[in-house]
């Protein structure tokens, strides 16, 4: 079966950076599309980004664009999120998340087929 494990997550202040990794193992994918989710304590999951696989087109939550930059390094198998001037509001568990077979992105959490156990990002004011 298809493995997603994050890692990366951490404590920082306002302002600050993280990168989030995902790593993909297991089955190997033809199409598929990669996507980084977010829940915070007593919210929703909500979509933050998404990267097809083969064409590397991104998508992104109106509220991270220009500070958040997904991408995918193909050799590695890995997806990344690059996050920068962060904020307390985006403190939350972040989940790698895929779904095969597809060259389009969804936003919904039930589109995905694959989880990843999810890594905590915490931001200090």
């Amino acid at each position: 079966q298809v493995q997603l494990v994050e890692s990366g997550g951490g404590l920082v202040q306002a302002g600050g950076s993280l990168r989030l990794s995902c790593a993909v193992s297991g089955r190997t994918f033809s199409s598929y599309v990669m996507a980084w989710f977010r829940q915070a304590p007593g919210k929703e999951r909500e979509f933050v980004a998404a990267v097809t696989w083969n064409g590397g087109s991104t998508y992104y939550a109106d509220s991270v664009k220009g500070l958040f930059t997904i991408s995918r390094d193909k050799a590695r198998n890995t997806v990344y999120l690059q996050m920068n001037s962060l904020k307390p509001e985006d403190t939350a568990v972040y989940y790698c998340a895929a779904r095969g077979g597809s060259n389009y992105y969804y936003t919904n959490v039930g589109a995905y087929d694959y989880w990843g156990q999810g890594t905590q990002v915490t931001v200090s004011s």
